[in-house]
């Protein structure tokens, strides 16, 4: 299975700038059908893409900016949306204009079916794939899985601690890792997230009773605090007057029980604290079955399972 990599990664590598910057470069890529990636500067009236290839032009006509342009399932929004962005391309001919100026005819299209029949169609549930974010909702984040094409990380798959939007764990551009949840009937892809982030043991292994540690107020409930202290685990302090959801926190850790995944918090002090997505690091996993997160002998099971997914 051939791997499409994500608009935007292949960009900055040294070998894409130097095929980019030369035409003889860029006419061994034609032979070879390679894939590229470079800037598009401009989307003209009739909605063609110009694309910045250094010593020639690019020229990218309107039905070649994205798959689903030709057949009116995908906007023009799609195309107005790349100016001063990466696209992919393979070069499809190359032509002297009115002026004499040679241009390159390139098609994002090409590149993004030969994305959906040799890499998105061989997916299978559990697989966990390379994504950069595109678009943050309330539902979930969009992601591109390849080429431009997206899939949706819907909220509850993004990690096991609640947040209130996804904004609060990713950022527009963020590159990922996520395990592909599921297929729907058109093909389309779905992920998860929370499986990379950690088991409730190797989270709360990073701390200890009798401890003060930072964390992130997440929800103010009638019956306590739920505090964050990673993103796949939080804990729970007692009510304190005028605490709100967002805010930062000092808490100390009370007590940990594995066999109820609880922790029981105090809580020292709260404040306004700007929140930025942390740094998540990966595990060098490339396939899920079946993902426990609750220790060995826990009273509640709390798993994803992949291998029992329908595709």
């Amino acid at each position: 299975m051939e791997k499409f990599l994500p608009e935007g990664v292949l960009f900055e590598t040294e070998e894409n700038q130097k095929r980019i910057a030369s035409f003889p470069r860029l006419r061994e890529a034609f032979y070879e059908d390679a894939v590229l990636e470079a800037r598009a500067v401009l989307c003209d009236r009739a909605h063609n893409l110009h694309v910045d290839l250094g010593e020639i032009k690019g020229f990218m006509p309107h039905a070649e900016c994205a798959l689903g342009i030709a057949e009116g399932t995908v906007r023009d929004i799609a195309v107005i949306s790349r100016v001063n962005k990466p696209v992919c391309f393979r070069i499809t001919s190359f032509y002297d204009d009115e002026n004499g100026a040679r241009t390159a005819v390139l098609s994002r299209r090409a590149v993004q079916e030969a994305c959906r029949r040799e890499y998105v169609a061989c997916l299978s549930v559990g697989d966990v794939i390379d994504a950069v974010v595109t678009r943050n909702e309330a539902f979930g984040t969009f992601c591109d899985i390849g080429a431009g094409l997206t899939a949706l990380l819907p909220i509850d798959g993004i990690s096991v601690s609640r947040i209130p939007h996804p904004r609060v764990r990713f950022t527009v551009g963020q590159r990922i890792r996520a395990v592909v949840r599921g297929r729907d009937e058109m093909g389309r892809i779905t992920l998860s997230h929370k499986e990379l982030l950690g088991t409730w043991q190797e989270n709360a292994d990073r701390f200890s009773v009798g401890e003060t540690v930072p964390g992130i107020v997440r929800s103010v409930e009638s019956y306590g605090i739920f505090v964050e202290l990673t993103p796949n685990l939080a804990g729970l302090a007692e009510l304190t007057p005028g605490v709100q959801a967002g805010e930062g926190a000092s808490v100390y850790i009370k007590s940990i029980s594995p066999d109820r995944m609880k922790i029981k918090l105090i809580l020292v002090d709260h404040f306004p604290a700007p929140e930025a997505p942390q740094h998540i690091s990966y595990p060098d996993t490339q396939h899920l079955d079946r993902w426990v997160y609750s220790p060995p002998g826990c009273l509640k099971t709390v798993e994803s399972v992949f291998a029992q997914a329908k595709a």
